[in-house]
């Protein structure tokens, strides 16, 4: 497993990162588990580095009809 590092803004929290590097906000497990260091911090200050491991994202076929583009 690859991984990527990640310098944190002021203000980042474990889901905004997710959603930023993995475009989900939903593997935030995956986050802290590669910087358990950092599990106690809710809101980050600038300039943390952070492991950002490579994962392989799920893939959804399937959009709610509120996001299906309809074409005509």
């Amino acid at each position: 497993m690859s991984q990527i590092n990640y310098i944190t803004v002021q203000g980042d929290t474990w889901d905004f990162i997710s959603f930023k590097v993995y475009d989900n906000e939903h593997y935030i497990d995956i986050l802290i588990s590669a910087n358990p260091s950092y599990m106690n911090i809710t809101i980050f200050p600038a300039n943390i580095e952070l492991v950002i491991p490579e994962i392989e994202l799920e893939r959804v076929d399937t959009l709610p009809p509120w996001k299906k583009v309809i074409t005509k």
